[in-house]
């Protein structure tokens, strides 16, 4: 934690596309989507114009009546614009509460209620297909991104305001507030600092540098609601990397895209890497001028990062995978390189930033955690959130003395200190072993998968949901020589992959999943 602290002032999100303007002012910013708040970037915009672009949206919400300290959540239809937003509204000293476009809207409502009165950057569309008509009585003010409402004030009404200078908040005074991936019932708000996140940023930069020590073109799908997004659009933008931001994961798409404009880092989360395994066949090439992909947040199946690594031309190329939490940022670093053996284990997520991030595992009944008894994980960084907004209680529930924060998942240390992640707490199944190890291994000898989960069925046993390309019927001799290498299950459910409950950054809802099971097949079915 001490290499995090030193010169750490803040991320300071406000002006984070003015320095980097200030720097690299040609830089480009490319997207695969139109801004409903900045149509006039197109889909191709220097970083200065970007920058001016914050400045604007800065100034309008000042003319509304927002002011430093003051809380105003952006839930609108997906895009970038929610990032530059949140960036807006971090330079007039307020605090962005970043909602994912996949909330319902009465989740969405119940969380802009915890967060007390706010100002609420909305669209037409979401007001009439998703938010119930007393978030107009939730909300101090409701501005609208696009068409317009008698109840809410038109964010283009208010083009030519006068502008206004950023204005600086403390390094410890609140900057960005985002939700939880809402795994396990209602999403927690996740209240950030300045400090926090460029504790997040620091370590990532670190790793980084001399893996790409020449300017490369990065091509980013994270969640636009997601803080990850904001320490790596701070690693780009400051070294003057082109960004390309994507909101359609869709492969096709996405191939077309990467085989015009040749990206040296993919950033994404584990199951868009996993969609876009069939881009590795693609003739065009479009991954193989990668130098590094990078994974956010979650382990990822062995058998996709063997797949994309084979599929660049680049020397040295490394997958970087991190894992942590939204609560803590990134705890535990590996790098994986095309050397990686077919028997590599996918459970082991790596070891700590040194100086920056601790992990120890912690015995759940006092005998040491191991492969065959895990324990659980917890975690020790400056990255860590200061509280869930209106739930203190349940923060500090999470929070041991030294600083310890669990991370509600369950694994083990090796003797070399490498983490182990067997599985969440909350998904464990007795008797059957690590689920997640299990899915590495189904994943890995079963090519036609595109996703497989294993689940308690309604009778308590594990049960497989699988997913396959194309939806093609799973063969059954297949699976039964995969599935004879592990512990007992029930016979495969086959689902469509647009099935499956999904959060903003496509994690499944594994408890949400078990649900619709239990109703899809009763017990004794």
């Amino acid at each position: 934690m001490l290499l995090q602290r030193i010169g750490n002032r803040g991320i300071r999100l406000g002006t984070l596309f003015e320095r980097a303007a200030s720097r690299h002012p040609s830089n480009v910013l490319i997207l695969d989507h139109d801004l409903d708040t900045a149509p006039q970037l197109g889909r191709r915009a220097t970083i200065a114009e970007a920058a001016d672009a914050v400045d604007d949206l800065a100034s309008r919400l000042w003319a509304v009546g927002v002011r430093p300290g003051t809380r105003v959540v952006v839930y609108k239809t997906d895009g970038f614009d929610i990032t530059l937003m949140a960036c807006a509204a971090a330079r007039v000293g307020a605090v962005p509460v970043l909602l994912s476009p996949q909330l319902d809207g009465a989740t969405a409502a119940e969380l802009v209620r915890r967060t007390e009165q706010p100002f609420l950057v909305t669209d037409r569309t979401k007001l009439d297909t998703e938010l119930p008509e007393e978030v107009f009585a939730l909300a101090e003010r409701v501005i609208l991104t696009s068409g317009d409402h008698e109840q809410a004030t038109a964010l283009a009404s208010l083009a030519g305001v006068r502008r206004i200078p950023p204005v600086t908040m403390p390094p410890d005074h609140p900057t960005l507030i985002t939700h939880t991936s809402g795994t396990t019932g209602t999403p927690k708000l996740a209240v950030h600092t300045g400090r926090s996140l460029q504790a997040r940023y620091l370590p990532q930069a670190t790793a980084v540098r001399p893996v790409l020590p020449g300017r490369e073109t990065i091509a980013l799908h994270v969640s636009f609601v997601h803080s990850r997004l904001f320490t790596a659009l701070a690693i780009s933008l400051l070294r003057g990397f082109p960004i390309v931001v994507l909101r359609d994961s869709e492969p096709a798409h996405v191939a077309d895209l990467f085989a015009r404009l040749r990206p040296g880092v993919l950033e994404a989360h584990p199951n868009s890497f996993m969609e876009w395994e069939e881009l590795a066949d693609d003739p065009r090439g479009p991954l193989s001028n990668v130098k590094l992909f990078s994974s956010t947040f979650d382990a990822i199946h062995p058998r996709t990062v063997r797949t994309l690594l084979a599929a660049t031309r680049r020397r040295g190329a490394l997958f970087g995978q991190l894992y942590g939490q939204s609560e803590v940022g990134p705890a535990v670093v590996r790098a994986f390189s095309r050397r990686r053996g077919e028997d590599e284990d996918g459970r082991c997520v790596g070891v700590p930033f040194p100086g920056m991030t601790d992990v120890r595992v912690v015995s759940r009944d006092g005998n040491p955690p191991s492969a065959d008894n895990p324990g659980y994980i917890e975690v020790r960084s400056d990255g860590r959130i200061v509280t869930y907004l209106g739930e203190q209680q349940r923060y500090d529930k999470q929070l041991s003395d030294g600083g310890w924060w669990r991370m509600g998942d369950v694994g083990y240390r090796t003797k070399w200190g490498c983490v182990h992640l067997l599985d969440r707490e909350v998904d464990l199944i007795e008797d059957f072993g690590s689920t997640l190890a299990a899915e590495d291994t189904l994943f890995g000898r079963l090519d036609e998968l595109t996703e497989v989960i294993i689940i308690p069925g309604p009778d308590g046993r594990a049960t497989p949901i699988v997913c396959t390309k194309n939806d093609e019927p799973l063969d059954s001799v297949r699976w039964q020589s995969a599935a004879s290498l592990l512990n007992p299950m029930a016979e495969p459910v086959h689902m469509r992959l647009d099935e499956l409950p999904q959060t903003a950054t496509t994690k499944i809802k594994r408890l949400e999943l078990a649900r619709l099971l239990a109703d899809r097949l009763p017990v004794g079915a």
